[in-house]
């Protein structure tokens, strides 16, 4: 009995095994192809500079505030002058701070706008699962080493968007 069970399930797994489709797409091409890519890019520059206008006015700031302290030092009282470096301190904190948070916020604005693409890109995959009943599909940016060309739905997927495939034609020599 035990035979017949093992033999059962052994069958059954292996009926599930080769009933396995794999395909791969390319996300980076059809991402670079993508025309609000460019509106993407676009905001993503407005807000770096945004960013930088933020960074170089409180590098100002701190500069103002060097300059005052090294003109007027001599005439500071040990107090003054200890809350004035303590003040330079602080701010220099700040700025540190600030750079390491402005990279932070470039990427976390890149996922948010990138986001939607992704979407997209991900519906254009399900709708060739569903037509071609894959059962896994690899990015190639994601350590692949080898598939047939034939299994790559990168091209398909472009259609689906609707976006120019021609980037995907191989060069002649």
């Amino acid at each position: 009995m035990k035979n017949i069970l093992l033999a059962v399930l052994l069958f059954t797994f292996s009926i599930g095994f080769s009933q396995s489709k794999v395909g791969t797409i390319n996300t980076d091409v059809i991402l670079s192809q993508m025309p609000e890519l460019e509106g993407v890019e676009t905001e993503m520059k407005k807000y770096g500079t945004e960013l930088d206008q933020k960074m170089r006015d409180k590098y100002a700031e701190y500069q103002k505030l060097v300059a005052e302290f090294t003109d007027n030092e001599d005439e500071m009282n040990d107090v003054i002058k200890k809350f004035k470096q303590n003040e330079l301190a602080d701010l220099e904190e700040d700025i540190q701070t600030m750079q390491e948070s402005s990279q932070q916020k470039m990427r976390a604005k890149q996922e948010e706008l990138l986001r939607p693409l992704y979407t997209k890109i991900g519906n254009a995959i399900e709708v060739i699962v569903e037509d071609e009943n894959f059962t896994q599909i690899f990015n190639e940016g994601s350590n692949l080493i080898y598939i047939s060309p034939e299994y790559d739905v990168t091209e398909k997927a472009m259609k689906i968007l609707g976006l120019d495939t021609s980037i995907l034609e191989p060069e002649e020599e």
